[in-house]
């Protein structure tokens, strides 16, 4: 591959949908789909909106260890990132990632209680094509 983060890159910003895990209180892993991060700041730092009541918000405040995977059905290829998710409740990182038509999950806008930010931030990583 040429440009690893590019390759990398254009395949988060082409997927509607990320796989995320944590791991719940007995150890297991639990997976998710989720809307494709808000923000990334290149490859490493993945911005997310969820319910603060989640229980991956519970999972992730309790055991930071996280996994996102993306993939392109298209050409079978996949991307799997390891690292640490962060769960953000500070009023710039909420604005920062807020979009029109969030009040829809959120009715209480930008500083509802019920709306946080995940950062998942990667340590390392693995390509598959």
């Amino acid at each position: 591959m040429r440009d690893t983060e590019k390759t990398i890159g254009n395949m988060i910003d082409k997927s509607n949908v990320a796989i995320i895990s944590s791991i719940d209180k007995d150890g297991y892993p639990n997976t998710k789909a989720m809307f494709s991060p808000r923000k990334r700041d290149g490859i490493k730092i993945l911005y997310f909106t969820t319910n603060t009541s989640s229980m991956r918000v519970h999972h992730y405040t309790n055991n930071s260890k996280a996994c996102v995977y993306f993939y392109d059905k298209r050409y079978f290829r996949g991307v799997m990132l390891l690292g640490s998710m962060s769960v953000l409740h500070d009023k710039k990182s909420k604005e920062m990632i807020w979009r029109d038509g969030d009040e829809m999950y959120y009715p209480k806008g930008v500083t509802d209680p019920d709306y946080c930010i995940l950062q998942f931030s990667a340590t390392s990583g693995r390509y598959y094509s």
